[in-house]
């Protein structure tokens, strides 16, 4: 598994996954949606599968001396990593805003999402969603992959829309914490988002073996 992990990052994997990783620092950008910066992580990613496919890396992998499985979790392996690298910067950026910058103005005026613990717990839901809907959908024919890229598209905006609204609703405005304002609340929303991540994409993963192990290449 190591050797089919080392193969995706150095043989399958497009240079710009690991430049768009950056866009986690999004995060500190004021007056903008900073949830676009796990959309742009992920766009990342669908140039490794766009690259990928194009050089034919599917059926090459499958003729190496691994189960057909292990094609698919080195693949997920893979997503996860550069999700990671993505979601530390963007950790790095809520600990920034939400201490040296607590009371920054350019901040605290700001009308869109504060970056707080809710926000990257939604950073997480949304990444769980690309594994979701893209990931596994690419592997249920391991060569189509705009629809399944379309459709999460499609989510992952509604998601970003629906949390930059959320702290407008009375009696939501805990959601746009600044500081360690509503700590607990913090927690309890990036808690979820982590478990929502790792449910989709281990579930993901699941059905993309499954899915295929049935493909005839």
């Amino acid at each position: 598994m190591t050797n089919a992990l080392l193969k995706e990052m150095k043989l399958s994997a497009s240079i710009l996954s690991y430049l768009f990783i950056a866009f986690g620092l999004m995060f500190l950008v004021p007056g903008y949606p900073i949830l676009c910066g796990a959309f742009f992580v992920s766009l990342g990613l669908f140039q490794s599968f766009q690259w990928a496919r194009e050089a034919n890396d599917i059926v090459f992998s499958s003729l190496l001396p691994i189960a057909k499985r292990d094609v698919v979790v080195a693949k997920y392996l893979f997503v996860c990593m550069i999700e990671g690298c993505g979601i530390i910067l963007m950790g790095i950026s809520v600990i920034l805003r939400m201490t040296v910058f607590a009371d920054s103005d350019i901040y605290r005026s700001n009308a869109l999402m504060n970056a707080n613990l809710f926000a990257l717990g939604v950073a997480f839901v949304i990444f769980g969603i690309f594994n979701w809907i893209f990931v596994g959908g690419f592997f249920k024919t391991a060569y189509k992959f705009a629809g399944p890229f379309v459709r999460f598209i499609i989510v992952a905006f509604v998601i970003i829309f629906l949390a930059e609204a959320v702290h407008h609703v009375p009696g939501l405005e805990f959601m746009n914490a600044f500081g360690t304002d509503h700590m607990g609340s913090q927690l309890i929303s990036l808690a979820a988002g982590v478990l929502i991540y790792m449910a989709l994409t281990i579930l993901s993963c699941r059905k993309a073996c499954k899915d295929f192990e049935e493909i005839d290449l």
